[in-house]
């Protein structure tokens, strides 16, 4: 009788952890480029977002990815997108993506101006693996703003994010 490797719950892993992190990302640049700004920031900074994003996936430490908008001069809040992941999200094998549900959000949350400037927030759990290029840093306030939530937004076996949006009320 011969032995039974592990192999594809591995392949999985590493397939649903790249499936959700290049999902997360691609979503990412359609809000920024809908919403009326310019993707070459989210473009030159993908290689350090990528490595973030999936080192605390794999890590079981990612919570959230936030993509903050906000007006240069005065470094206040203008708009919000949160990508929160649901750890144990369905047990089938399927990968999806609802891009249409986030393109109808945007229209909904509204263009920015153009001159807004936008950054990228990770909150992880206590514990996780440093990855450079990656440090603390205090999010903008959301005080006048109001959470819209959009629900779910990519799945993959066992891994799932939620997206929700701020707009200022």
């Amino acid at each position: 009788m011969s032995a039974v490797t592990v192999n594809v719950t591995t392949y999985t892993s590493a397939h649903t952890i790249a499936h959700v992190t290049s999902k997360m990302l691609l979503l990412l640049k359609e809000i920024i480029r809908e919403v009326g700004l310019d993707p070459s920031k989210l473009a030159d900074e993908w290689e350090n977002l990528e490595r973030g994003v999936s080192t605390w996936l794999k890590s079981r430490h990612l919570n959230q990815l936030t993509l903050e908008i906000y007006n240069p001069r005065t470094d206040s809040l203008v708009s919000r997108w949160d990508l929160d992941v649901i750890y144990g999200y369905g047990n089938d094998e399927t990968f999806w993506a609802d891009t249409e549900a986030i393109r109808y959000s945007i229209t909904k949350a509204g263009m920015v101006a153009s001159q807004c400037n936008y950054r990228f927030i990770i909150y992880t759990s206590p514990g996780r693996p440093d990855v450079s290029g990656w440090g603390p840093c205090t999010a903008l306030s959301t005080e006048g703003f109001s959470r819209f939530s959009i629900g779910s937004a990519i799945g993959g076996n066992g891994i799932g994010t939620e997206i929700s949006y701020w707009k200022k009320v």
